[in-house]
């Protein structure tokens, strides 16, 4: 590591990536696979290649979205987004509130009642780029029973600071914190 970067190693590519000030105390690496086709590619072959059968695959609004779209494109596994914001589209949406270690504020997840229905019943893996506090995860989670989807795997890219203890996540390395 440098005095800015971390030297990420995963599915084979090399990545630097800024630390960033989260507070006085704390750094976080910045994992972006926005634009980063050739790592998003790579990372969604190493991540099904661990999954167990499953119907749908669903992520949070937004970073995961390149992940689960290429993961359902290399599978043909439908894929769905629990969206930020509630649609003009969406009918008879639910929603769950979520606080994540990279946005400053508390928002919502929403998912549409169509989906909802489509994954009733249903094996969903839920992935995203970096798992850390777990808290989307958790809404995530929250939306997928509300639903009567069955979860049968929790994935994601990295598993930052303590998320890499839990035993109940698929990922493909490591991410540290930077304490200061």
């Amino acid at each position: 590591m440098s005095d800015s970067y971390y030297t990420l190693k995963v599915a084979g590519l090399t990545r630097e990536l800024p630390l960033c000030k989260v507070d006085d105390k704390l750094d976080i690496a910045a994992f972006i696979m926005f634009s980063d086709v050739e790592l998003t590619v790579s990372c969604a072959k190493e991540l099904l290649k661990k999954l167990p059968e499953c119907d749908v695959i669903i992520t949070a609004e937004s970073k995961g979205i390149p992940l689960a779209y290429e993961m359902s494109r290399e599978s043909g596994i439908q894929y769905i987004v629990a969206r930020k914001m509630a649609k003009l589209y969406m009918k008879n949406p639910m929603s769950v509130d979520v606080k994540s270690i990279t946005t400053a504020s508390s928002q919502k997840l929403w998912l549409d009642s169509t989906e909802a229905d489509f994954m009733k019943d249903k094996r969903i893996v839920i992935v995203d780029d970096v798992i850390s506090t777990g808290e989307s995860l958790a809404a995530v989670e929250t939306l997928v029973n509300r639903a009567g989807g069955k979860i049968v795997a929790k994935a994601a890219v990295l598993a930052e600071g303590d998320a890499a203890e839990r035993h109940d996540i698929i990922y493909l390395e490591k991410l540290p914190l930077f304490f200061k």
